[in-house]
Order: C-alpha cells, then structure tokens, then sequence
C-alpha cells in the first residue's frame, strides 16, 4: 500500500511541479473565486456576486498599487501575482459588500497586507503572513468603525468546501505540506468539537455529535486556513518536526478562540500567534550569495560556487530556494530550489548544481549571471537528513542531479570523522554524466552505477550493474540487505515511482522528489 502512495504521489508531484507555486497558488485561487461566482449566481452562499466582483477589484487595486510603490521605492523587481495571491485569500476572509465603507475597509486591509511584506520584516523575511496581517488590523480598527467591516471568513461553508478540499490538496502535494496541514485540521477540529460540546451541555441542549462533527470540517474556516495560508513556506519554519508545532499551536488557538477584550485569538489571529512561533524557531536571516565562478561538471551538470555575506545554518541534506529576478519570467518564475551541494563546514563557500539544456527563463537567466553578483536565497529549508543514529545502515539512491544532496551528506561526513554503512546507488543516463566522482569516492562509501554503457574507469569501491535499467528488481539484487536499511531517494518522480515496491521493503523511506526545470 505504501508502495502504491509513493508511487502515485511522485507521479502527481510530476505533472503539478511544471508550474511556479506563486502560479499554481494564484490560478487555484482564482478557479476558487470562479467556483464562488458560480454558487453566488444559484443563491447558494451569502454574498452577491456583485460583491464579489467589486471586493475583488477593490482588494487587487489596494494591493498591486501599494506593492508597486514600495517594490518603486526599494527597487525591487514587480511580483504582480503576490499581489493578486493576498488579495485573493483577503477576498475569501473578509465579507465581500457593496457599501463604501465597508469597501474603504477592503483597502484598507489590502494596504495592510501588502505594506506588511516589506515593514513587518526581519533581514529581509518578512515575519507574518500578509493577508493575515491585514485582517487582523481591519478587525480591531472595526471596533471603533463597525461600518469597515472584519473578518468574516464566509469561505467556511459546506459548499465553498468542496472547492478548498480539492484544490488546496493539490497545493499540499506541491509543497509536501499536506501532513502538516492535516494535523493542524485535526487538531483545530478536536478542540472546536470540544469547545462547542461544552457551550452546548452548558446551555442545557443536546449533543448531535455527527451532525456537529460534519459543522465543524466543513462550515469553519479551518480548512481554508490551513490550505491555504499555515501552508506558506516563508512564515514556516524549516524542520518538519517544528512545522507541526506549530501547526499544533495554530490549530488549538483557531479552535478555541481566546477572548481579548473585544477581539478573539481565532482564526487569523491564531495564525499570526503561529507565525511568531516559527520566527521563535528559527530567527530567518537574509542569506546573500556573491557569485564566485561556474563550472561545467558533465556535458549537461554545471555547478555555481558562491560566497555567503554572513553565516547561516544548514543541515547536510537541505536546499536552498535561490531569487534570480530577470525580465519577463515564464511560469515557473524567479526562484528555484536548489539541493546545497557543500557542506557546512564549507561555509562561507556555498556551492549548487543544476543541469542546462533547459530553456526556461530562469534557466537562462542563471547561465547569464556574472561572477560578482549577488543573489538572494528566500530561504532554507528540508527533512532529507542522515539519521540522527550514526549505527543505522542507509541506502542513497541518486539519479543524475539528484547525487547533490548526498554529495554534502558525504562532505559532511568525512569533514567529521563520521564513519556509516551507507551505499550509493548512481543512476545516470551516459558515464559522462556521473559528477562530484571524486568527492564521492573520497567518501570512501560503496557505489553502484546503473547506465547504458559501461563506464571506462571508475574509482576505486565503484562497480557498474550492467546495461540493464534500474527497477525494483535490479535494485532488490543489487542491495539483498535492503530491509536492514534506512532509504533515501533523490531523483525524478518517474524513477521514484518505479523503484517503489524494493523501497518499500527498507526500514523506512525518505524521498526528494524534484520535476526537473
């Protein structure tokens, strides 16, 4: 059965990895508002479909406007699409109007929001997410101006659910956020049910506990949330371990809205309360990167050596994200991931590795960057780490670029001293293509090479498979002891899908799925 979601999940992550988050995230968005008109139209939830329009205009103006004038002031490039993304989640938080106050309302938590990204911000990480920020604020300057309006978060209907589930889920598959997320619904849910349970038994009424059950999965705003807005990857923090918690703590204060004089900590309030925990986590410095010189590794591998302008952490194993703003980006946008191929004891020298022949923007925008320039890394982040027990035997398996992240794991070992019972699995398409050779075998860890033609020399502890393609068979023959071993696997989703049922048998299995640019 694990076999089986592996499979099918890197097959997905294939196909939706082809488009830039900030696009995914804005089309989701918008086939959401789509959906929303739609059942707006049949009388099916509450606002007009006037009101929607006019919210959606008024939202996209406050924030593209206030964007476009600081992004003016800092000299940053134009990003309209995370413009549009904070006033679309706006639009389904706030209760969309035709008054002119409450509309004034709308601009203002659009100024907010969008004002957020460069002033609410800590070495260049902006601290809480944006929509958020700008609902909160319209909420507590209502108290004083009830006709602006608040929070409504009309989005929490049974009907408008169906659209949050499907779509939203797709994002999580994006990000690899969907079991964060699911315990964040699980746990705002456990204790809004408890909560109302009380408030009910209290007040002398009884408990429909299926009919409350179904009220609060899919007439709250939880699932909208936590699709959404906790998913954001610049205001979570970068171990998986934290991420649920705060996942955790977000999901109780949404559940249990905690009276503060007029206001309650629920909903968006508890998500900012969630963003200051991760911040607590991990104080995010802005990472800068001097290009220092390239290198052709392979006839298709380059790799970029930086120099990083202050220290920052990272475990052998992570990737970075890596800003190259240029002219008219394509879909996939200005930023990428990168597994970091050195090691932190390397530090301040930080290298990647990508493969060219792509003819994406960004591709070709990388290959233009000059020694000497200096590009921003949005963040750091990952869980494709070395088990802490250095005694546990580990299986690497690695095709093409995907040996990046084991080349820092193998530096970092070696660096310290470190001795594991590891094996590399090294899939490539040509011997030409086999990269970090030399580092790897420094290592002094086994390889395996699967390719169609036999390599001319290999280093010493290297062995070749023969010309036969790697599957779950070759890989069970070429590791009998596989079930003794932690697994590992970086490469394209096709290959992780084909290797799923001899992965299954390991101990565990942790993947890096990536699609390639």
């Amino acid at each position: 059965m694990s076999a089986t979601l592996t499979a099918g999940s890197t097959r997905v992550l294939g196909l939706i990895g082809r488009v830039s988050m900030y696009r995914l995230v804005l089309s989701s968005l918008g086939l959401l508002a789509v959906y929303a008109l739609v059942l707006s139209f049949a009388g099916q939830i509450g606002p007009q479909p006037l009101e929607i329009v006019a919210s959606a205009v008024v939202l996209a103006v406050a924030c593209g406007a206030t964007d476009l004038v600081a992004q003016g002031i800092l000299r940053m490039p134009r990003r309209l699409e995370s413009s549009l993304i904070t006033a679309a989640i706006l639009l389904f938080v706030l209760r969309p109007s035709l008054e002119p106050l409450a509309l004034a309302g709308f601009a203002l938590a659009g100024v907010v929001a969008s004002a957020s990204k460069y002033l609410l911000v800590w070495r260049g990480r902006h601290v809480f997410n944006p929509a958020a920020t700008g609902a909160a604020v319209l909420t507590i300057v209502s108290i004083w101006a009830p006709d602006l309006g608040g929070s409504a978060w009309w989005v929490g209907t049974p009907l408008m659910a169906i659209g949050v589930l499907v779509l939203g889920v797709l994002l999580l598959v994006r990000t690899d956020k969907l079991p964060i997320v699911v315990t964040f619904w699980l746990v705002a849910m456990a204790v809004a049910f408890v909560r109302t349970s009380i408030q009910f038994q209290t007040a002398g009424f009884p408990v429909d506990v299926p009919g409350l059950l179904l009220q609060v999965a899919f007439s709250s705003p939880f699932l909208f949330l936590g699709a959404f807005m906790l998913s954001e990857p610049l205001t979570l923090p970068p171990r998986r371990l934290q991420q649920y918690a705060v996942a955790i703590v977000v999901g109780v204060l949404a559940g249990w809205p905690i009276a503060v004089g007029a206001i309650t900590l629920g909903q968006e309030r508890a998500l900012l309360i969630g963003n200051l925990v991760a911040f607590a986590f991990c104080l995010r410095a802005a990472v800068r990167l001097r290009v220092e010189r390239r290198r052709d590794l392979t006839p298709t591998v380059r790799e970029l050596t930086f120099h990083a302008a202050r220290p920052f952490a990272f475990s052998p194993g992570q990737y970075l994200e890596l800003d190259v703003p240029h002219r008219r980006p394509d879909a996939r946008g200005t930023r990428r991931e990168f597994s970091i191929v050195s090691a932190p004891e390397d530090l301040p020298e930080v290298r990647i590795a990508y493969k060219d022949g792509s003819q994406s923007s960004y591709k070709k925008a990388l290959a233009a960057v000059e020694p000497g320039s200096t590009l921003a890394v949005t963040g750091v982040w990952g869980d494709f780490v070395l088990p802490s027990r250095p005694t546990a035997p580990v299986l690497l398996v690695a095709a093409g670029i995907g040996v990046t992240p084991f080349v820092s794991q193998l530096r970092h070992l070696q660096a310290t001293g470190q001795r594991r019972d590891a094996v590399l699995v090294y899939v490539v398409s040509d011997p030409s293509e086999l990269a970090f050779q030399d580092e790897i075998a420094a290592s002094g860890v086994p390889v395996v090479v699967f390719s169609r033609e036999e390599p001319r020399e290999l280093p010493a502890g290297w062995s070749w498979a023969g010309p036969d393609r790697v599957d779950a068979d070759a890989l069970l023959r070429t590791v009998p002891d596989i079930a003794q071993r932690v697994a590992y696997v970086s490469g394209p989703p096709r290959l992780i899908s084909d290797l799923a049922p001899a992965l299954a048998k390991a101990k565990s299995l942790t993947t890096d799925a990536f699609a390639g640019y």
